[in-house]
């Protein structure tokens, strides 16, 4: 015991005698040992580094097992588009050069082909329609309320009205208001711009206030339709107005669909630009459209549907049926016989002047019988604003398919 105690002391001097001439004691005691000084190692280095990019990954959002799967498919998609190209002309080749053999082994057999060799297409012989000076616009400044399936509807029902327009009798003038985000990424990566070549509709940046503007001045230009179909015969009947009357409907309006509006739309006016809300929402933000348009100091209607047709159903429709329905009320004149072509049998509906026959009742479908058609739906100019089930016809079709 008295040798480790002497061994102490030592250590102690050794220790006093190490410590520098001009630090005070206050300082000595502030000196720490080597034994309380931190280590640092290699290992604890890396591992602080490479802590780093964890706590980065750890904070950016983390994708769900759907969506990595999802965003799987679509980059496999992608990069078998050159192959797909590839193939769609390898079998485009072998079915003329099958062709060619049939055809001439029949004439060397004597035999007359029963139709003469074709390696191209036949042309639409089918006039076009004519053009009247009528602007719809898609209001599609949603982008942040709809979900990719959504907007996959919406770019469906886009593709489809185009469809319908070039193909009808009257066609209109048609364009694509806050045309950008995610839309359109759709249309320039899986559609490959394909809408970059469609005639008569335009695709605009700009909101709808200032594409309606810009309709104005399409239908006073050279190319801005003439006045035809149920146009022309609205203003044959109405021959009694003057002065103020005229000047008014040679200016035309701009109204905003939307079915909680208070006014419904007897009529089509030349000049005029109607606004349809490409908001595929399944109901979730009812009324928006509305209040959109009233904050801007717009003009609000709704198609006369409650007036002319009796549904037990949900009485809804997608983007592109109210588009059609405007086209047919200018072919025919009569909103009643526009819904009925137009309107899905599914929803049921029938004239009311028919249910007050008595002729009509047993051709109304049930509530249960529509349940199923509610997956796809939007806001658009109907008798309330709860979304709109997208059309059997189309649901099958590739949006690029026009």
């Amino acid at each position: 015991m008295r040798k480790l105690a002497h061994a102490e002391e030592g250590d102690a001097t050794i220790v006093a005698d190490s410590t520098p001439a001009n630090v005070g004691p206050e300082a000595q005691n502030d000196i720490p040992n080597e034994d309380q000084l931190p280590k640092s190692t290699d290992n604890e280095a890396t591992n602080a580094a490479s802590s780093l990019p964890d706590e980065a990954e750890n904070s950016a959002p983390k994708l769900s097992k759907n969506q990595m799967k999802k965003q799987a498919r679509l980059e496999k998609w992608e990069s078998g588009r050159d192959d797909r190209k590839l193939k769609r002309k390898e079998k485009i080749k072998e079915r003329k050069e099958r062709k060619r053999q049939a055809w001439a082994e029949s004439r060397a057999r004597g035999e007359e082909p029963v139709r003469p060799l074709q390696t191209r297409a036949e042309r639409r012989t089918d006039p076009a329609g004519t053009l009247v000076p009528i602007t719809i616009v898609f209001d599609c400044d949603f982008d942040d309320l709809m979900f990719d399936n959504e907007l996959k509807s919406l770019g469906l029902q886009i593709t489809r009205s185009y469809s319908d327009n070039r193909k009808a009798p009257y066609r209109c003038h048609l364009a694509v208001s806050s045309f950008g985000g995610k839309l359109k990424e759709r249309f320039d990566g899986v559609l490959a711009k394909q809408y970059t070549s469609w005639k008569g509709m335009h695709f605009c940046e700009e909101d709808f206030v200032k594409v309606s503007e810009m309709a104005g001045e399409w239908m006073s230009g050279k190319n801005g339709g003439k006045i035809a179909g149920a146009l022309k015969r609205g203003d044959d009947a109405d021959g009694e107005k003057e002065g103020d009357a005229e000047e008014a409907e040679e200016e035309g309006e701009v109204v905003y669909l939307s079915a909680e509006s208070d006014v419904v739309l007897e009529r089509l006016k030349p000049n005029s630009t109607y606004i349809i809300g490409g908001l595929v929402d399944k109901n979730r933000h009812k009324g928006l459209c509305y209040k959109r348009a009233i904050s801007r100091g717009m003009k609000t209607a709704k198609l006369p549907i409650g007036e002319f047709l009796q549904m037990k159903s949900r009485q809804v429709l997608v983007t592109n049926h109210v588009q059609e329905i405007m086209l047919k009320w200018l072919e025919l004149d009569d909103w009643g016989k526009a819904f009925m072509e137009v309107l899905p049998k599914r929803k049921g509906g029938v004239l009311k002047s028919e249910a007050e026959q008595g002729g009509g009742n047993e051709e109304l479908g049930t509530p249960e019988e529509d349940e199923d058609d509610d997956d796809e739906e939007v806001e658009a100019g109907t008798l309330n604003d709860e979304a709109q089930s997208v059309p059997d016809i189309a649901a099958d079709q590739d949006e690029a398919a026009v």
